[in-house]
């Protein structure tokens, strides 16, 4: 039976995720050529095709699927081994990976994550924004800030907070388009949603499209963008009016929000983490400083 190279099932695991050499030479720092040379190689050496070449990219074989969702779940195991073993009993140190949506992660978290730096410089911080779930249980991240909650087995969470949504527009719109004074007014104003491809929950924060109505159609959208900070922009700029989080908006005197009245969702955020990790030094002095800033930060 042939023996696997860990080396070459590192670099088919990258390829098999990135869905290209091209890309998966990137992530990997090699050239295009030695990635090919190394898929090739293992090919041979297991005597099985594990991809099908099209011009639009890569795609698993069936023996291909194997392997990779094997290699997963091996890279998976030797993360949270190595997360256990760098982990000090005595002081926090080594690396945490902070996963979170890009309008939580570049508004709210970022400016406040100077201070827990400060605090624990032995702690190497890499936050990671991303408005998909990635997989904790396979460390993906060390900890996840999330407004989904895991469905994940073996997955610790606890809600940070209920953030509200509200409707904005910018000074230089309500100039142009003057502010609109109840719901039906919308139907007479440009509004900006989320992209049509966005997961939920993020489906209800494009309630501007239906509220006040009771069925289809629907208000069409002046523009969409799969991003809450894309959206924040897109308000600032005079685009239309967009409903947004309310931690976003937080002092900024670019936006103005509108139509107070009526009552929006809101949206519940929160803290998750592998089970395994308890534990851990790291995780723990994150998850109190966390609770710290969002009962400052009153939500």
């Amino acid at each position: 039976m042939p023996s696997l190279d860990w080396d070459k099932l590192r670099i088919f695991h990258t390829v098999a995720e990135a869905g290209s050499l091209t890309r998966a030479g990137e992530l990997l720092g090699l050239s295009q050529s030695a990635v090919s040379r190394q898929i090739s190689a293992l090919e041979e050496n297991l005597q099985t095709p594990l991809f099908h070449r099209h011009a639009r990219g890569l795609i698993l074989t069936e023996q291909g699927e194997i392997l990779f969702r094997t290699a997963h779940d091996m890279y998976g195991r030797v993360a949270r081994v190595e997360g256990i073993l760098k982990d000090d009993k005595d002081k926090p140190r080594g690396d945490l990976r902070i996963t979170t949506t890009v309008g939580i992660g570049s508004t709210w978290l970022t400016p406040r994550l100077k201070e827990f730096i400060d605090i624990y410089p032995d702690i190497n911080v890499e936050l990671i924004l991303d408005d998909r779930n990635l997989d904790l249980g396979m460390r993906e991240a060390d900890v996840g800030i999330r407004i989904i909650p895991s469905t994940q087995e073996d997955i610790i969470q606890r809600r940070l907070f209920i953030g509200g949504y509200h409707l904005y527009a910018s000074h230089a719109y309500i100039r142009e388009h003057g502010l609109p004074q109840c719901v039906e007014d919308l139907d007479n104003h440009k509004i900006v949603l989320y992209g049509q491809s966005s997961p939920l929950p993020y489906d209800m924060m494009n309630w501007p499209e239906r509220i006040g109505r009771k069925s289809k159609p629907w208000r069409e959208a002046a523009f969409r963008v799969n991003s809450v900070y894309g959206i924040l922009q897109a308000v600032e700029n005079g685009i239309g009016l967009g409903a947004l989080p309310d931690y976003l908006t937080h002092e900024n005197t670019k936006v103005v929000r509108v139509l107070n009245e009526i009552e929006t969702p809101a949206m519940e955020t929160y803290l998750a983490y592998p089970a395994e990790l308890k534990d851990s030094k790291r995780i723990g002095v994150f998850r109190d400083f966390l609770l710290r800033k969002v009962k400052e930060w009153k939500f």
